[in-house]
C-alpha cells in the first residue's frame, strides 16, 4: 500500500466540506487537522469529518507531521497562508485564485522553488475525462486546426445563497477570479498558451444587499468588476473570447 500523504485543511468555510467528503475518497490522503481564524468553525468540520485535531492556523502550521496544506481561505489569505507553509517546509494547494495579484503568485513560485516543496491550485477541472477527450480528439485531428473558442459564465452574483458573499465583491473576487480560472484553465489546456489579451469591465451595482441567512439584508459595497469581457488570441493562432458576470439575472447562453 502507497505511504499516506498528511494533509492540514487551513479555511473551513463552505468549500471545504466538498474536499473534506472527496478526500475519503483516496486512500493515499490523510486528513489530520484542519484550522480557521474561527476555531468553533474549525471544530465543527473536525467532527463532521472524522478529523483527528482542529486547531488554530499557527498550530497547524508549525505541526510536522503535515505534508500538504490545503488553503482554501478568502482569496485576501491565500498568499500569506502558503507562503507560511513552504517556509515551514510543506506543500501547498490553494484555491482558486492561487493569490490576489500576479507580483504574489511569482513570490509563491520563486518560494516554492526556493524551498523544495510543491506548488499547486485550483481547478483541477482539466483532468476530467471530458477536457481530456476534448484534447485527444483536438490532438488526433477529429476537428481540424481549432480557430476560435468561446465562454460564458453568467450569474447574479452569489449573494442569494452563501452564508457569507462579501468576500467575492472584494480583491481577489469577482467573477474573473471566481469562476474564470475554470474556463481559462480549459482553453489553456485544449489551445495552448496565451500571446495577447484585451478586456473591458464594468461595476453595475456598486453596492449589493445580501438575501442569503444569516446575513440577510446587510450590504456589501463592491470593490472589483463584476462584468468582464475579454479577447485572447493564443500562441497557435486561434482566438478566443470568455464573458464572466455576476450581473445577469437571466439568459441563455449558447453551452
Amino acid at each position: 500500500m502507497a505511504e499516506k500523504t498528511n494533509i492540514g485543511i487551513v479555511g473551513c468555510g463552505t468549500i471545504s466540506g466538498a474536499y473534506l467528503k472527496i478526500s475519503k475518497d483516496w486512500p493515499i490522503l490523510n486528513v489530520v487537522a484542519c484550522a480557521d481564524i474561527d476555531l468553533a468553525r474549525a471544530q465543527a468540520r473536525a467532527e463532521e469529518f472524522d478529523v483527528p485535531r482542529a486547531c488554530s492556523v499557527d498550530e497547524l502550521l508549525a505541526d510536522e507531521q503535515i505534508d500538504i496544506v490545503v488553503n482554501l481561505t478568502i482569496p485576501a489569505a491565500h498568499y500569506e497562508v502558503s507562503a507560511r507553509a513552504l517556509e515551514a517546509g510543506k506543500s501547498a494547494y490553494n484555491e482558486k485564485p492561487l493569490s490576489v495579484s500576479r507580483e504574489d503568485g511569482k513570490r509563491l513560485v520563486d518560494l516554492a522553488e526556493a524551498r523544495g516543496g510543491l506548488l499547486g491550485g485550483a481547478p483541477d477541472t482539466f483532468l476530467g475525462g471530458g477536457i481530456q477527450t476534448c484534447r485527444k480528439l483536438i490532438d488526433d485531428g477529429w476537428i481540424g486546426e481549432p480557430v476560435a473558442a468561446s465562454a460564458y459564465m453568467m450569474g447574479r452574483g452569489h449573494e442569494s445563497w452563501h452564508p457569507d458573499p462579501a468576500f467575492y465583491y472584494k480583491a481577489g473576487g469577482g467573477p474573473m477570479f471566481d469562476m474564470g480560472p475554470y474556463y481559462l484553465t480549459a482553453l489553456v489546456f485544449l489551445l495552448g498558451p496565451v500571446q495577447r489579451v484585451t478586456a473591458m469591465t464594468r461595476i453595475t451595482f456598486p453596492e449589493r444587499t445580501i438575501t442569503s441567512q444569516p446575513k440577510y439584508g446587510e450590504k456589501i459595497t463592491v470593490d472589483v468588476p463584476t462584468h468582464v469581457a475579454g479577447t485572447m488570441q493564443f500562441a497557435s493562432g486561434a482566438i478566443g473570447t470568455i464573458t464572466t458576470s455576476f450581473d445577469v439575472w437571466g439568459g441563455r447562453l449558447p453551452f
